[in-house]
């Protein structure tokens, strides 16, 4: 897969040293590792598109694919939410602040927010498919006057499981409607039960010809998801 290009010079293919600026759990199993460049030239020169990811690398274990999850718009710091999931997510979850690591990257296609401004927005996660979508709820944020309604739907299994919720408010004060549903609840849930599915299905849609949608969750979930979108003419 070829890299998108950039406005800059900066070669994704060369792995940089970078260093572990913040590790912080997220949700049982995840965690959020933000990483700064060694090298201050690289930081001028390194920028993503939302949806796009890097290659991290832990000498004497090997190499991982992992989505960018931070906001676009900050040069200075590159987060990456992941999933313990085998030998190098689980070493990288056990370093410690100010380790280094390698990372090569920006790669892959990106989301189409360009494509997205003067229309209704909606996007809809699923579990930790909230992390490669977060650098479009910043981009829109940033940019909130080029776009017209804006719909989040996250949905988790239980609501331990739900990413970024300590953020869900600042998205909603920044015009954002912000929409959680659970499958399971606990004694201490007071939101929404049932699928992402069952949500998009109630939310009004003022112009469904303008309206573009985003997902990213479990297979079974965007494939619903897009079900039901193109039933409701989007």
């Amino acid at each position: 897969m070829k890299p998108a290009a950039t406005a800059h010079s900066h070669n994704p293919w060369l792995a940089h040293s970078v260093r572990i600026a913040r590790m912080a759990s997220a949700t049982p199993g995840v965690f959020t590792c933000d990483l700064t460049f060694d090298d201050a030239a690289v930081t001028e020169e390194y920028s993503y598109r939302p949806g796009q990811f890097n290659m991290l690398y832990l000498p004497g274990l090997g190499e991982i694919a992992i989505s960018i999850s931070g906001d676009p718009g900050l040069r200075e710091v590159v987060s990456h939410t992941i999933r313990e999931a085998g030998n190098v997510t689980r070493a990288l979850a056990q370093l410690p602040v100010n380790s280094s690591i390698g990372m090569r990257g920006p790669f892959g296609s990106h989301w189409p927010v360009e494509d997205c401004v003067g229309r209704d927005v909606v996007l809809v996660a699923g579990g930790i498919g909230l992390a490669p979508l977060r650098p479009v709820v910043c981009h829109l944020l940033t940019h909130r006057d080029a776009y017209r309604n804006v719909t989040l739907i996250v949905g988790s299994r239980e609501p331990s499981g739900l990413l970024y919720s300590e953020e869900y408010e600042d998205w909603r004060a920044g015009g954002i409607d912000v929409q959680v549903t659970v499958d399971r609840a606990d004694s201490s849930w007071r939101g929404k039960i049932g699928m992402v599915t069952n949500v998009l299905d109630r939310i009004p849609l003022r112009d469904t010809r303008q309206t573009v949608l985003m997902t990213c969750g479990p297979e079974v979930m965007m494939w619903y998801t897009v079900q039901m979108a193109l039933g409701r003419g989007i």
